[in-house]
């Protein structure tokens, strides 16, 4: 029998947060990516907002620890053509991508900035999730 993996495109913010703080989350949302408990979907442009965030917040030493993860995490990962925009769609403009990701992949968004995804999400029928809830999704409906 075959397992129903989630499709997720895991905002910036949560990736941030769960390769530079321990506990949390967001840190079990990494270590759900990185042992296959989910499809992360990503865009070249969310895979470079990644690693632009990461080179610019971590210290050089702390960024020589990270990327060998940061690249794994992308190995695990889906890339997406992005074929249609739907833009503005986002009170951020800087979030219209992520929006553009998930809907291109069929796949979620999980964020802790939820509220500039309102509008995608009730006009376009975009799931979005908080980070704690999509940890309480997958130890639901994962086996």
């Amino acid at each position: 029998m075959t397992s129903y993996r989630a499709r997720v495109v895991v905002d910036t913010n949560v990736v941030f947060e769960g390769l530079t703080k321990q506990g949390g989350a967001c840190g079990l949302i990494v270590e759900a990516w990185l042992g296959g408990l989910f499809i992360p979907c990503l865009s070249n442009a969310l895979a470079y907002e990644y690693l632009d965030v990461l080179t610019r917040k971590l210290s050089p030493a702390r960024w020589e620890n990270t990327r060998l993860l940061y690249q794994e995490m992308l190995n695990e990962a889906e890339f997406t053509t992005i074929h249609y925009r739907w833009r503005p769609i986002s009170k951020d403009p800087g979030d219209d991508h992520i929006i553009d990701t998930a809907m291109n992949a069929a796949a979620a968004v999980v964020t802790s900035n939820l509220k500039d995804f309102k509008l995608a999400e009730s006009q376009l029928g975009l799931k979005v999730l908080p980070p704690l809830d999509f940890v309480l999704y997958l130890t639901r409906n994962t086996p």
